[in-house]
């Protein structure tokens, strides 16, 4: 049951990230490309072995955690993740200024992700704004 400490938390929650928002001039991610998306992801665990994110209203990176055993059976799921990243708690998509998969996953055992391939992956499922480089690939959510 939530309390009214939560839902004012929650709130508060709410309101700074509507805050760290409107400073962008376009918003390119919608909870249902977001979905699509991540479905995708989950589909093609084999590819996706890192991904790394930024959230609006401070400069922490986090990782996403996904395997084939993520589902989209909860309500929540069409706005955002619970307990799926390394900041903990609630993540919603709109929280998210921008992804990132690293081609080192795992510089000890040499671990490597396939920037080519998770960029055809990503352009299956839409038009998105990325960027590619020797290091890694970035989904820009938000532009200024």
């Amino acid at each position: 049951m939530r309390t009214n400490k939560t839902k004012r938390h929650d709130n508060q929650i709410e309101r700074e990230v509507e805050k760290s928002i409107s400073k962008f001039s376009q918003h390119m991610m919608s909870n249902s490309k977001w979905v699509k998306l991540i479905d995708k992801f989950v589909q093609n665990t084999s590819l996706i072995l890192k991904v790394e994110f930024k959230k609006v209203q401070n400069d922490q990176i986090g990782e996403l955690y996904l395997d084939e055993d993520t589902t989209f059976g909860f309500d929540y799921w069409q706005n955002g993740f619970e307990g799926c990243n390394s900041l903990g708690g609630w993540l919603t998509f709109k929280e998210i200024e921008f992804i990132i998969f690293p081609e080192i996953v795992n510089r000890n055992k040499n671990t490597l992700q396939d920037l080519k391939e998770i960029e055809k992956l990503i352009n299956s499922v839409g038009n998105f704004s990325l960027e590619i480089n020797q290091e890694n690939l970035k989904l820009n959510c938000y532009k200024e």
